[in-house]
């Protein structure tokens, strides 16, 4: 297997991304933990800038099953005062939310002034496992589309700074991961019969994936394509790009710069297609 890195950044493709290591080598353990914990001295920075300016920062963390985005967004919040910061996960709706407007059960969990919220997983449900697995209807997919951009630009326009990770997988990785968790008693609760299911359905994936990324992209809410085939780099990277895109009090530059563009990229730059897919065939 080659890795990303022979590849000139600006030719990166988000196949590349996902298929291939970002790096030659993996970062060794030590040098990853020293980098770790400079980055979360940084988000520390951040937090107080948020309580002490009334900022609002949301992060959201998508991606395919067994991607990583669970273990990056333990990294951006082990350290942080969680009076300030918390992690959004919520499960499946109940009669009541599917009554609600689409957007309504994600509206309350928004931040207040001086607040940092992770949603791990968030209203792009939608546009990835509730069309790919038939939670959702055509009719209502084809609405999400029409509304996420409004809806992600209002929330810009009202202060929140919003940023949107996609965070990508091979399909050889995912598997090994899937079977880890299968037989570790302690990551067994994170291997669902959602899981199991999606198993074959890895190209209906990647069609639902590159819709979202396309039709969601937009300069208010660009979306982030993080290669977390190598889960070090890729929590080191994100949380790079996230205090890199703040200007905080007393950031530290040699810190907080642009992130490794081997892996993190705009998915503007990534979505090399022909022709771009419609949200909806036939709607």
């Amino acid at each position: 297997m080659g890795h990303s890195a022979e590849i000139q950044v600006d030719q990166l493709t988000i196949a590349d991304m996902e298929d291939l290591p970002p790096h030659p080598s993996k970062l060794k353990t030590a040098e990853y933990l020293d980098e770790l914990r400079l980055l979360q001295i940084e988000l520390l920075k951040l937090q107080r800038w948020t309580k002490e300016t009334g900022a609002k920062v949301v992060v959201l963390f998508e991606g395919r099953d067994a991607a990583g985005k669970g273990g990056a967004i333990r990294r951006f919040s082990e350290n942080l005062n969680p009076r300030g910061a918390r992690t959004v996960a919520l499960p499946k709706p109940n009669d009541t939310e599917r009554g609600q407007w689409y957007f309504q059960r994600y509206v309350q969990h928004l931040p207040t002034t001086g607040e940092v919220v992770f949603f791990d997983r968030s209203w792009y449900n939608r546009a990835g496992v509730e069309i790919v697995m038939g939670f959702c209807t055509p009719p209502e997919y084809g609405e999400f589309f029409r509304q996420a951009p409004g809806f992600e630009r209002s929330l810009v326009e009202s202060g929140i700074h919003l940023f949107k990770f996609w965070f990508s997988v091979s399909r050889e990785n995912q598997l090994k991961r899937f079977e880890a968790r299968k037989t570790d008693p302690l990551r067994q609760w994170k291997f669902s019969p959602v899981d199991e299911a999606s198993l074959d359905k890895w190209d209906d994936y990647t069609r639902a994936r590159d819709a979202m990324l396309i039709h969601c992209d937009s300069p208010t809410a660009p979306w982030i394509v993080v290669n977390s085939n190598e889960k070090k780099r890729a929590r080191l990277e994100s949380i790079r790009h996230v205090v890199d895109s703040l200007d905080y009090e007393h950031k530290d530059g040699s810190v907080a710069h642009a992130p490794d563009p081997h892996v993190v990229r705009p998915a503007v730059d990534v979505m090399r297609v022909q022709s771009v897919p419609a949200p909806v065939a036939g709607s």
